[in-house]
């Protein structure tokens, strides 16, 4: 089993289109029901756009596209601009196999070794026991609880306001004058 992570493209439409239009994965999202290929492209083409500083991700395993991860700003608020918004999807039959380890894995690794953001943060229901499991292994931690955050399934849920911070900022290294 070989899981390749890289950015995602425009071409991707139809594997997001796939994964987040089943049912058991875009439950756990704030994605909608009959997804469309043609949104997922204008989406795709959007934040691959020069300039954009979106980091959209693609999985692969063995070859096929079976998750999804996303890092966006969080506002274009200039005192804002440390934290990043985190999204992440994995495909039903992908679910417990890696993917969303390594998908996590990647985004981490971006945001703290080559764009120097302090927090990552992300939303997640309070019922969904993997992505909790998963965001607490990367050192998310529960910053605030969100009462009646969605409508899914004709029922308000709430969802977890979860944040990362960078586990070491970076800092100029300290030079000693030759005397």
């Amino acid at each position: 089993m070989t899981i390749t992570i890289r950015r995602a493209t425009p071409n991707d439409a139809a594997a997001y289109a796939r994964i987040m239009g089943d049912p058991a994965v875009f439950g756990g999202l704030m994605q909608l029901p009959y997804t469309d290929e043609e949104v997922w492209r204008t989406r795709l083409a959007e934040s691959c756009a020069p300039g954009k500083s979106d980091l959209p991700l693609a999985a692969e395993l063995n070859g096929e596209v079976v998750g999804s991860a996303g890092l966006r700003p969080v506002s274009p608020a200039l005192r804002r601009r440390h934290a990043l918004m985190l999204g992440i999807s994995v495909a039903r039959e992908a679910q417990g196999r890696g993917v969303g380890s390594a998908l996590m894995a990647a985004m981490c690794d971006y945001a703290d070794r080559w764009i120097g953001a302090l927090r990552i943060e992300l939303t997640v229901y309070t019922d969904n026991e993997a992505a909790l499991a998963l965001y607490r292994k990367f050192g998310f931690v529960i910053e605030g609880t969100f009462r009646g955050y969605a409508l899914r399934d004709g029922r308000y849920v709430d969802a977890y306001a979860m944040a990362r911070l960078h586990p070491d900022p970076p800092r100029i290294a300290s030079t000693t004058a030759a005397g």
